[in-house]
């Protein structure tokens, strides 16, 4: 879950890969580092963030027109000045960027040991360049003892080298870790996401597992590592702006996102209206359907269970990706549809179930906000969500995004298999539509919310409930305020109350309820009753006034069909979050211990 940038061409490197490791700090930053060249390699690299290093190790002044960079997420080794990257080999000429996990390092350190190398860190990466520096004892090329190097590796790795006497040349590697070229003009870009060289190209190249780019100022190479055949690769334009990717003058990344929500549902609607029926078409068939996906993408899969049941009279599992593999190997077979919910498309857990699907036979369907990411390339059908750029270490546009197109795709089925009455299928469409509108209200709740997290930031304990649907909304709404704010919470059906979760409710314990009209509504006011007798403080989310009665705080939500309810009523629950996280004097783009993309099992 590191961030990797390189450069060559004819600017300053060193400018150019700092400013591109703060747009990649979302994928970690406990420890940062670049390397550039001018006649010999200079490496700087140190614990903390890059605003810090930069300042404190003075990066910019680093001379040299090509180098790569480093902001990393810990898996082996503390981090400290000595285990960030990049890290050398024992001539100081070779320099390597990781992102990954080499799985055998501990067997091929041991070996490089016994043949005199010594090693200065504890992380896997290490051993990369001294594997390169050993194959170059008996290689014709840089190029081809980098290539006998990698052969070795069993892991994960997107990898960014230097050889300090190869002046024209950096050398990128992709396997199950994302790394993208960007192609400029007389220049030329690797990173591990797009906005890290995008105020300078929106020209990309995706690279494949098992593929290496040799790229100069003025072109570029992929080929198979394992072969080292040349293969062909398209150039993609993204509509990306460096805009989108800017915070705009908001003070956090998180908050800016927040805030683009209406645009961005509107996006997923209208970049939609001919995909979702297409798709639909193709997998209206299939009556086994399972949903795999980790995390905020998870709880948009357990939103899509109850539309697809509601909607399409579609049976359907929900399943954590890393667990999928393990346990439903002998139940997915060619009959089966698998949908994969993945924000970056590089979900390590999501792209291996997506992987053991495609070897059982089933149809993989991937609703993802990347184009080009490699969920998109493995799969038999994509939705786009549209989303755009997000930053923020913590999900919110791009949840929003994944509910509204699983919707319009759930409406879509169910008007193929006409399994739900048609006016009412007009009706839902009509305030569909309306979505973005209906955002736009509940975020002029700012003021409320920021008020009420006043009134709460020192308390331990959050409960958030909710019924059918609105279970999904439970679920982030909880983990929104765990990722951030780092204060307990809990997502759970409010059904499970009485089942022992009520023994935590005491005087002044926050319960959010989420209790939009519908089919369950009497049975969420029985459930708040419940947690009033046990003097929680109550804090609902809806549309009835009755709500107001039984509530310490009462949020007066938009009148929309519970099935709806996900999209909107997450906002507000966001933005508690958020002002949470700020009172507390937590950085909400950079969480403790979390990085965006999880490109590591």
């Amino acid at each position: 879950m590191c961030g990797i940038i390189g450069y060559i061409g004819d600017r300053e490197a060193a400018e150019i890969l700092v400013e591109g490791l703060k747009r990649l700090e979302y994928r970690g930053y406990d420890s940062a580092g670049i390397v550039t060249e001018q006649g010999e390699l200079f490496i700087k690299k140190g614990a903390g963030k890059i605003d810090e290093l930069k300042e404190k190790l003075r990066l910019h002044e680093m001379p040299g027109n090509r180098g790569i960079g480093h902001t990393r997420w810990a898996t082996h080794g503390i981090p400290n000045d000595i285990n960030a990257h990049p890290h050398t080999d024992c001539t100081g000429k070779i320099a390597v960027v990781h992102n990954g996990i080499i799985e055998n390092y501990l067997e091929l350190r041991s070996e490089l040991e016994k043949k005199g190398h010594t090693f200065k860190s504890d992380t896997d990466t290490e051993v990369i360049a001294h594997l390169i520096e050993e194959a170059l004892k008996d290689s014709s090329t840089f190029e081809d003892a980098l290539r006998k190097a990698l052969l070795k590796l069993r892991g994960s790795f997107a990898l960014g080298i230097m050889y300090a006497e190869d002046k024209e040349h950096l050398y990128f590697v992709r396997n199950e870790s994302p790394l993208v070229l960007g192609i400029g003009n007389g220049e030329m870009f690797a990173a591990s996401d797009i906005p890290a060289f995008l105020p300078y190209t929106n020209k990309v190249v995706f690279l494949d597992d098992g593929e290496y780019a040799v790229v100069s100022k003025d072109a570029f190479t992929v080929k198979d590592l394992g072969t080292g055949k040349e293969k062909k690769k398209e150039i993609h334009e993204i509509n990306w702006t460096l805009e989108m990717a800017e915070k705009q003058g908001y003070p956090h990344f998180m908050l800016k996102e927040i805030h683009e929500q209406p645009k961005a549902v509107k996006e997923a609607i209208y970049g939609n209206l001919e995909t979702i029926d297409q798709v639909a078409k193709e997998i209206a068939k299939y009556e086994k359907i399972f949903v795999v996906a980790m995390g905020t993408s998870y709880h948009a899969g357990i939103a899509a269970k109850y539309l697809f049941q509601r909607l399409a009279n579609k049976p359907v599992l929900v399943e954590e990706a890393s667990e999928f593999r393990y346990e439903f190997e002998n139940i997915v077979d060619e009959n089966s549809l698998v949908i994969a919910i993945t924000q970056s498309g590089e979900t390590a857990d999501t792209l291996a179930a997506i992987r053991l699907a495609k070897k059982k036979g089933a149809k993989v369907l991937s609703i993802v906000n990347v184009v080009g990411s490699m969920a998109t390339r493995l799969s038999d059908l994509v939705i786009y969500t549209h989303a755009g750029p997000e930053i923020g270490v913590a999900a919110t546009k791009t949840y929003t995004t994944q509910l509204t197109v699983l919707t319009m795709l759930a409406i879509a089925l169910a008007k193929i298999l006409n399994t739900v009455d048609e006016d009412y299928l007009k009706k839902l469409e009509a305030e569909l539509l309306e979505l973005p509108r209906y955002i736009e209200a509940v975020l002029g709740y700012e003021n409320k919310i920021k008020s009420l997290a006043d009134e709460l930031v020192d308390r331990r304990d959050f409960f958030y409930i909710g019924r059918g649907i609105s279970v999904a909304t439970a679920l982030e709404g909880a983990l929104k305020l765990k990722e951030i704010s780092y204060i307990h919470a809990e997502g759970l059906s409010a059904g499970e109350l009485k089942h022992g979760p009520l023994a935590l409710i005491e005087e002044g314990v926050p319960v959010v309820a989420i209790a939009p009209s519908g089919k369950t509504f009497d049975k969420m006011v029985s459930n708040i009753q419940e947690v009033n007798a046990r003097k929680g403080l109550v804090i609902s989310l809806g549309d009835n006034e009755e709500l107001e009665k039984v509530s310490e705080v009462f949020l007066k939500m938009p009148k929309i069909d519970e099935l709806l309810s996900p999209v909107v009523y997450i906002v507000p629950l966001q933005l508690l979050a958020y002002h949470l996280a700020v009172l507390r004097g937590n950085d909400p783009d950079k969480p403790r211990n979390l990085a965006k993309s999880v490109t590591v099992e």
